[in-house]
């Protein structure tokens, strides 16, 4: 058993040939960024390390060159320790954030040989290597993580001799959909803003005997819906992992690029709006409820029969631009619709679409010791460690794991794995008991 004096001493500093460190953000924001960005700087700082805080993510480092120089204060800012003032439980991003994506252009390991496909990623490293960084921490999604691969493995290219900058990445997405860590920093946050939200929505749907039907974030799985869904005591909560059996049809469709035929897995969106109106009949006839919220994950955009969503527009990621689909809308409109159908007469239904007011609420207490264990795993992982192309993650009572970049991301494709919510998982279940039982 350690002794008082020992239990009570921070960790030894450890001899480091790293003397700058970057941090970096990308993607959209998550409630605790400022604790992972504030821990991960303070770690190096008080080892004597410096910390540059790069602004806005890629953007400003993809149009570094002999006239574009990156310039202090714009493109990049010192962190110290007066910047640190109470900002582990602030809201928003203190380096702001950017989509820009340097690895765009390479879906395949040859294309890092290609200096055309990997000029971007060239200019990143050019940048960083021109303000004396010496290692790179980014902060993201998956597709900041595909990013954070490329680099890597871009830098094996490099000529012998050459400077290599370690990069370790920490996890972050409120969708909570990445392999390789159970919960990551800001999901707890998201729920709970958006549970209260539909918690409000039940009151006015009571009152004025009616219903809501609530688009939330959740791009590619179900996991901030059903957390919303269970938190908020909604009716009904559907994503994409739902559709399967008979809600699911396929469709022949024509590939824009090749032109050839191809089939992709779509919903059959009656039988999906059906399922909506039998828990709102369920609800009225058998429980004496004429109101309720039922919670759609933006994902189920991507499984619209392709009329729905033809000529929409996609990202630099290739992600379809949900926001210009109102997908809470285009349900309620169907709903209703059917809803009249089946019973002679109308109820009110309207159509919501929540999450971005989520991404920078103020971080609940798990948020912000998640966060700051990530921050200081950034610093435990490139110092004490001295690892390269890892992925911190965390288990058990906030113990510290390193995962490899090749464990995470397809080493041919150079795409990442969704984690979905598992169908017969006890989550996924536990909305099944709480939800309206249809049976």
């Amino acid at each position: 058993m350690s002794s008082p004096s020992s239990s009570l001493s921070r960790p030894p500093q450890t001899e480091s040939n790293i003397r700058k460190v970057a941090i970096l953000f990308a993607g959209g924001p998550a409630p605790a960024a400022n604790a992972v960005i504030s821990t991960a700087a303070v770690s190096f700082l008080r080892n004597n390390i410096e910390v540059v805080g790069v602004k806005y993510g890629y953007s400003n480092l993809m149009e570094y060159g002999p006239d574009r120089p990156l310039k202090e204060g714009i493109d990049y800012i010192q962190i110290t320790h007066e910047r640190l003032k109470r900002t582990r439980n602030s809201q928003g991003i203190l380096i702001g954030t950017a989509r820009a994506n340097p690895g765009k252009n390479v879906s395949h390991p040859d294309h890092l040989k290609d200096p055309e496909r990997s000029a971007p990623l060239r200019t990143v490293y050019d940048a960083l290597c021109s303000i004396g960084v010496d290692a790179l921490i980014s902060i993201g999604g998956d597709d900041t993580l595909k990013t954070a691969n490329k680099f890597q493995r871009f830098q094996d290219g490099l000529p012998s001799g050459s400077k290599r900058i370690p990069v370790v990445h920490l996890p972050k997405t409120i969708d909570n959909d990445y392999m390789g860590i159970d919960f990551t920093f800001g999901y707890f946050t998201a729920v709970e803003f958006l549970a209260n939200e539909i918690r409000n929505l039940l009151a006015d749907a009571e009152s004025s005997r009616s219903y809501y039907i609530c688009e939330t974030m959740g791009r590619s799985a179900g996991w901030l819906a059903y957390g919303a869904a269970i938190a908020g005591e909604a009716s009904l909560v559907i994503s994409v992992e739902d559709i399967t059996g008979k809600y699911e049809a396929r469709e022949e469709t024509k590939c824009p690029h090749s032109g050839a035929t191809v089939s992709r897995k779509v919903m059959d969106l009656d039988e999906v709006v059906k399922r909506i109106v039998a828990t709102m009949r369920v609800r009225e006839e058998s429980e004496g409820k004429q109101y309720g919220v039922v919670v759609l994950a933006e994902g189920l955009a991507e499984y619209l029969p392709y009329k729905h969503i033809e000529g929409v527009p996609r990202d630099e990621h290739g992600h379809i631009a949900i926001s210009k689909l109102n997908l809470s809308r285009f349900f309620a409109e169907r709903v209703a619709k059917e809803y009249k159908q089946q019973k002679g007469c109308s109820r009110k239904i309207t159509g919501l679409t929540l999450g971005y007011e989520s991404r920078c609420a103020k971080p609940q207490a798990f948020d912000v010791m998640l966060g700051s264990q990530l921050g200081v795993g950034s610093y435990r992982a490139l110092v004490e460690k001295r690892l390269d192309g890892v992925m911190v993650s965390i288990s058990g009572q906030l113990d510290l794991e390193y995962v490899p970049f090749e464990k995470l991301v397809d080493s041919e494709t150079l795409v990442t794995v969704v984690r979905y919510i598992g169908a017969d998982s006890d989550f996924h279940r536990l909305a099944r008991f709480l939800e309206t039982y249809v049976g």
